[in-house]
């Protein structure tokens, strides 16, 4: 298994901690290579991407963990998912020429963080707070506190070549000595960023918790990977309606749609236009349109 590709579990005896680490290099790259982002974008969704990848560890279903933050400056969106197979990917919406400065700055004023939960069977949940916070770690912290009543610590980095990250999460009370959760966090808080990016899991733990009794589970490989087909988005362009998609069609030749994760194009033409709604809608928008 790759050792730059992995997410890490672990458990402390003793102390009511869990805890994960990431560290993505060619994933993260993959993600990188489908779009040219700027600076800034790459710095917030790469530390998003850790952070899905972190907070995904532990989910109990079939299923995606979508994190979301809704901007109102120059980051108008950015996206990361991580589903229960460990196959994550990212995205971000954002005005042209947009300068690298502090994330509080990027948002602007009334920017909300999203987090959904979406299996594969049943109902999604989903998570809305205000952004509290001048980084995501500090947001996503605020926001396991306030939605989960959960306390949380997070270390996050990214570079052009790695996005990594370190989660801990104080379990109820009744797990082991309480009084641990600070000495665990405190250690974490000697974790240097440089370390983060270029250490491996095992190391880190080593380097962070010698002394205490640490348990740790089989790791997981993490990979990119996107669900975008062209069934998914027939499916988005029946919601449209027939007569919409066969205008379209008529006055461009055929109608072309990108995923915004991986960059696919699916283009589908008057006959596949036919095909989807199950008759020959372009020529019946074609006879509408010649009788005005």
């Amino acid at each position: 298994m790759s050792q730059h590709n992995t997410l890490q579990r672990f458990l402390f005896d003793g102390i009511p901690v869990r805890g994960a680490l990431v560290r993505m290099d060619s994933a993260w790259q993959e993600v990188m290579a489908r779009h040219q982002y700027p600076p800034a974008i790459r710095h917030v969704l790469g530390q998003m991407l850790a952070a899905s990848s972190l907070l995904a560890a532990n989910l109990k279903f079939d299923g995606t963990l979508i994190m979301q933050l809704h901007g109102k400056g120059a980051l108008r969106l950015a996206v990361a998912e991580c589903t229960n197979d460990r196959t994550v990917r990212a995205t971000a919406r954002f005005d042209d020429g947009i300068a690298d400065a502090p994330l509080a700055e990027l948002l602007g004023e009334g920017g909300t963080f999203v987090i959904t939960l979406e299996p594969k069977d049943g109902e999604p949940w989903q998570g809305i707070v205000a952004l509290e916070g001048d980084s995501i770690a500090a947001m996503l912290q605020n926001y396991m506190l306030r939605s989960e009543q959960l306390e949380t610590h997070l270390v996050l980095a990214c570079n052009d070549e790695t996005a990594a990250g370190l989660l801990l999460q104080r379990l109820p009370d009744g797990h082991g000595d309480a009084e641990g959760w600070p000495h665990v966090k405190a250690l974490a808080g000697t974790l240097q960023q440089d370390e983060l990016l270029k250490l491996d899991a095992l190391d880190i733990l080593y380097r962070l918790y010698h002394q205490d009794a640490v348990r740790i589970f089989d790791p997981a490989q993490v990979s990119f990977a996107c669900n975008c087909s062209a069934e998914r988005v027939g499916d988005m362009l029946k919601l449209l309606g027939g007569e919409e998609v066969a205008s379209v069609v008529l006055e461009q030749g055929s109608i072309e749609v990108g995923c915004e994760y991986c960059g696919q194009r699916y283009v589908f033409d008057d006959e596949d236009v036919n095909t989807l709604f199950g008759m020959d809608v372009v020529a019946a928008v074609r006879a509408e349109q010649q009788r005005h």
